[in-house]
């Protein structure tokens, strides 16, 4: 499976979720924003949401700090 996740074209194998995505990635859920095909993704849709081949993903990072 081929995603666009931040600009970057990736492969994947088999049909992830939004959830292992993140995962995948080595983020922690609780501190990420997704977007799939120009819609925001509810983390509580994380684990539901099944990522398709050509999907355009945008993951923003949120970082503490003061």
């Amino acid at each position: 499976m081929h995603l666009t996740v931040n600009g970057e074209t990736r492969s994947f194998e088999g049909a992830p979720t939004v959830a292992a995505l993140v995962e995948a990635l080595g983020l922690d859920a609780r501190k990420v924003a997704v977007e799939r095909n120009l819609e925001i993704v509810p983390k509580s849709a994380y684990g539901a949401t099944a990522l398709s081949d050509g999907d355009r993903i945008e993951i923003v990072h949120f970082i503490g700090g003061g």
